[in-house]
């Protein structure tokens, strides 16, 4: 079972989280902010992923720092349940439509965070939520599953399709990447012997 489970508590948040790779994309998410919670349900349909996230935190500020947590601890999920890497395919991809919106995702769970953000968004805010939020979201993320992620947007005028575009596309995307490969079940996917 490739699963996680992970409890972070901060001044600033409380959050646990659970996540099983090989789910069927099923959610219970719950962290405060409803735009938060509708890209979580998209991104774990998506990847079919089971995920369960309960974050309680100081949103009398702002979302940042759930945001910002609830993509830390995902990325700890991720890591944990990943393991050695051993048998995945390492490699995801996705070009993602959606109405105007296009948007490219790519990954390589390489060992090495680095987060490739290139998302121009034409509104500040979708309802009360800071769009920027998102770029910190994937860095949380990327920081503690550290992989190269690419994040580009190729079209689009709609800022929440542009970003249900970009969770959509990463849950397709990880799930591709962690995906097990048949015929290299044993092996590191790296000529070096460990990611």
């Amino acid at each position: 079972m490739r699963t996680a489970s992970i409890q972070r508590d901060t001044r600033e948040t409380q959050i646990k989280l659970s996540l099983n790779l090989d789910g069927t994309g099923k959610a219970e998410i719950s962290t405060g902010c409803g735009f938060l919670d509708h890209m979580l349900e998209l991104f774990a349909r998506h990847g079919d992923f089971d995920l369960s996230v309960a974050c309680r935190g100081d949103t009398q500020v702002d979302y940042h720092h759930s945001v910002e947590d609830v993509g830390i601890c995902l990325g700890r999920a991720f890591q944990e349940a990943l393991g050695d890497k051993r048998g995945i395919v390492r490699y995801g991809q996705f070009l993602l439509p959606m109405d105007e919106t296009l948007v490219l995702c790519a990954c390589d769970l390489s060992g090495r965070d680095y987060l490739g953000w290139a998302v121009d968004l034409p509104a500040a805010k979708v309802g009360d939520f800071d769009t920027e939020l998102a770029q910190e979201f994937w860095l949380g993320f990327v920081r503690n599953c550290p992989g190269s992620l690419h994040i580009r947007r190729m079209a689009g005028e709609n800022t929440h399709h542009i970003l249900e575009a970009v969770f959509k596309g990463m849950g397709r995307t990880l799930k591709e990447a962690v995906s097990l490969d048949p015929r290299h079940m044993d092996e590191i996917p790296s000529t070096k012997g460990v990611l």
